[in-house]
Formats: structure tokens, C-alpha cells, sequence
């Protein structure tokens, strides 16, 4: 993001200068990279919070196939509120970028620490309690994180685990008439050989088979089933080919057998391993209230609206209507202000009077104009995005034939250049927005 906002990450992924977002992120160092995102250290400017920015290019996600991905991702974090999954606390956007605003674990990746040194059965133990209960959240919620491993798991500053990317997961409605998911996905040491199989899968048993693999990992200190050679590899797991190490416990061995079950049918569930003796010892059954998966705020003053449902509006992920000066050749346009409703409201008041259009107020944020004979109708709404900062939405109806230059006129030239002054442009606006 550093490099989009005009300025160059030095060599150890410090940026320049400081670059802020939308008034609200100080912009820090790169943490990584992906196909088409990448993922910063941030500070709530308000807070002193620290958060993870996920920086996603809208033009490498269209052309590369993947909005399904993102609107998915998007749609999955905002169902799930849980102490061990990273959260999403909001999303902002601008004409070429989306940005995910995340819970910043600042351990950094588990797969880091087992890399030194494999963990006790204890610690083990630990971190698995943390990730089934995750898991099983997740399932409840209709949620099938499909690329469970290592690298996504992440610790926080008390070391506790946290589920991370849900690029790949699934949701209920995926699943087709036979019950099964189709979608080949995964990383190949960690995925199920149900999967392999191209038959379909039930995406709750492979998430399972996945936290089984993470389990040997934690424990013996490398993967049950690898080969330098792909396709001996996949030979290994369809045959469930592997042993464990002398030093695992009995319980262990017999749990990770159960676990690692080739058969998804007979393969251990997620309500059976809190019942399994050797996952049971110094459990703690977790509560928790599932506040805030709206990500939403006070609705007392007017119309709410978060940037999800901005993203919802735009189809195709074209979101230059809420940023752009774009010809008013369709029915509806949309820009961000931060100023009050009120005014905004004020100056459209203040332009519909001197053209002798009726203006009729509406009970929450917004406005309907009428006039000149039926040749000027427009509805205007403003929606909160945050406490300073609002999307001012206008409609405009169908004109009859040959009745539009009044329209323009009132529009273009006397309405648009008022509530232009009023739109927001980030100082730091990506480069070529």
C-alpha cells in the first residue's frame, strides 16, 4: 500500500513517509504478499490500535477471475465473531482498491515457531483445543475454511491461536444437490484424499483432515505424508500412508489415526474429538457473546451504511461512482462527504427553491424533488459510513422524450457543481484514482 499511495517501502518493509487512510490508518510496514493483495501493519489514528490492512487491487481481482473470492471472504468474516479467528473490523474502499481492516496478530505465524522445534503434547494439545473450537464455530456458522495449515494460523500478543485467509473457504450455499462440494482446493501436504478423489467432498471432514495434519506437525515436528515428488505424495495420502513418532502417546497415536482416517465417513467429527480423552484433558469449555458481527453503527441519527453494502451496490466491483466526476448518463450516482447531513441537505434546499422545484423531506437522512411539469424528479438519501464520513446516494427517474434539457440544466450546472465541492478526495488517493 505503501507503493500504491506514492511512496517506497525501504529495504526492511518500512514505508517512506507516513501514509494515511482515509484519515483513519497510519500506514506501516509490508507484513506480505499475495496474488492480488497485500497485507500491512496499520494504527488506528483515533485509538493507537494496531491492525492489519488486507490491500486488495480491484483490477488484478476482476481480470484474474477472482470477485467471487472476495465478495465470498468478505461475506464469510462478517459472520464469524470468535476469540481464536481473526477479525474483520471493517472494509473501506476506494475507486481502485478495497481494504480489509483486521485484527493484527502480532506473533506472527505458528508455522514460525513449530519450524525451531517441535511442541510438547501439551502445547500441543493446547493450540489444537484452540483451533477445533475455531473450527467448529466456523462449521455452525456455515463455514468451510478448506486451507487450513500451518501458515494460517496465527498468535497473538498472548500467543493464543487465530484462524486466518478465508480466500478459499465455502459456504452452505456452495454445497450442490448431492450434498457434496466440488471446488478442487487446498494446499497439497494438508488436503483431504476424498478430495483426490474428484467425487466430492463434505467440507466439514476435510477441514478435520486438515487440523489432523496441523496436529502431527505440532507434535512430531514435520508432515505425515511428503515426498519431493507430487504424485507419490498424493499416492501417500489416498493410501493414508504414515506413521507416527516414538515419542507420541498412545491416546495421541490412536487419535491422530482417527483423525487421519482416509474414509471421510469414519473419519472422527468435530463433536466427537471434545469427547475424545486425549483432546479432553484440561479443556476448558469456551464462552463467548457474538456482539458486533454487523460491524455496524448507530442507526439513532439517520440512514446507517458500512462499506459492505457499498461494495453490494457496485456491481462488478466498479465502485469509480462513489469516487469519480463520472457523466450523469444513468439513474443513479453515489460520492463520499464528510460533511453533516444537514448541510448537504441545506444546499440541495438552497438550489431547489431557486429553480422552483418542490422539495419534500424524508423521514430519515435524505430528500425527493419535483418540478418544472414532471421533467425534474430525484431522490436523494445519505447513509452513515462512520461519524465523519457519509455516502450520498442520487436517483434520478426515467424522463419522457424530449423533456431532459431542463433536467440537465438544473443537474449539471446547478445541483452537481454545489455537492461537488462536497465530496471527499483523499490528499493520499491511490495512485491513478
Amino acid at each position: 500500500m505503501a507503493e500504491e499511495f506514492g511512496n517506497s517501502p525501504s529495504a526492511n518493509g518500512e514505508a517512506s513517509q507516513v501514509v494515511n487512510l482515509f484519515g483513519k490508518y497510519e500506514l506501516g510496514k509490508l507484513l506480505g504478499c499475495g496474488a492480488f493483495a497485500k497485507v500491512y501493519h496499520a494504527r488506528n489514528v483515533r485509538t493507537g490500535q494496531s491492525v492489519a490492512i488486507k490491500a486488495v487491487s480491484k483490477q488484478k481481482v476482476v481480470k484474474g477471475g477472482f470477485t467471487g473470492h472476495v465478495t465470498r471472504e468478505i461475506s464469510i468474516l462478517r459472520r464469524l465473531r470468535h476469540p481464536h479467528v481473526v477479525k474483520l473490523f471493517e472494509v473501506l474502499a476506494t475507486k481502485a482498491k478495497i481494504y480489509f481492516v483486521l485484527e493484527f496478530a502480532k506473533g506472527g505465524e505458528l508455522f514460525s515457531k513449530v519450524a525451531k522445534g517441535r511442541f510438547s503434547e501439551d502445547l500441543s494439545r493446547r493450540y489444537f483445543q484452540q483451533l477445533i473450537t475455531a473450527v467448529g464455530h466456523c462449521h455452525a456458522r456455515g463455514v468451510f475454511h478448506r486451507d487450513l495449515k500451518l501458515e494460517n494460523l496465527l498468535l497473538d500478543e498472548n500467543l493464543d491461536l487465530k484462524i486466518s485467509d478465508f480466500g478459499l473457504s465455502a459456504l452452505n450455499d456452495q454445497i450442490r444437490p448431492d450434498g457434496m462440494l466440488h471446488t478442487l482446493c487446498g494446499t497439497p501436504a494438508y488436503v483431504a484424499p476424498e478430495i483426490l478423489g474428484k467425487k466430492g467432498y463434505d467440507g466439514a471432514k476435510v477441514d478435520v483432515w486438515s487440523c489432523g495434519i496441523i496436529l502431527f506437525v505440532l507434535v512430531a515436528g514435520y508432515l505425515p505424508f511428503n515426498d519431493t515428488n507430487l504424485m507419490n505424495m498424493y499416492r501417500k495420502i489416498y493410501k493414508g500412508d504414515f506413521r507416527c513418532p516414538k515419542w507420541t502417546s498412545p491416546d495421541l497415536r490412536r487419535f491422530l489415526s482417527r483423525l487421519l482416517d482416509t474414509n471421510p465417513e469414519t473419519r472422527i467429527t468435530v463433536d466427537e474429538i471434545l469427547l475424545d480423552p486425549w483432546f479432553k484433558k484440561d479443556y476448558k469449555e469456551m464462552n463467548f457473546h457474538l456482539e458486533g458481527i454487523e460491524l455496524k453503527v448507530s442507526r439513532e441519527n439517520g440512514n446507517f451504511l458500512n462499506a459492505f453494502d457499498i461494495i453490494s451496490f457496485s456491481s462488478g466491483f466498479n465502485l469509480s461512482g462513489l469516487f469519480n466526476d463520472s457523466d450523469i448518463s444513468v439513474s443513479r450516482e453515489r460520492f463520499i462527504s464528510t460533511e453533516a447531513p444537514a448541510k448537504i441537505l441545506d444546499i440541495v434546499a438552497e438550489v431547489a427553491m431557486s429553480e422552483n422545484v418542490t422539495v419534500k423531506k424524508k423521514e430519515t437522512w435524505g430528500a425527493k424533488l419535483e418540478g418544472l411539469e414532471g421533467n425534474f424528479a430525484m431522490i436523494i438519501e445519505i447513509f452513515k459510513l462512520s461519524d465523519n464520513m457519509v455516502m450520498v446516494e442520487i436517483k434520478q427517474k426515467e424522463l419522457r422524450l424530449g423533456s431532459s434539457s431542463d433536467h440537465q440544466e438544473i443537474w449539471k450546472h446547478k445541483l452537481r457543481p454545489k455537492l461537488d465541492d462536497l465530496i471527499y478526495r483523499p490528499e493520499n488517493s491511490v495512485s491513478g484514482e
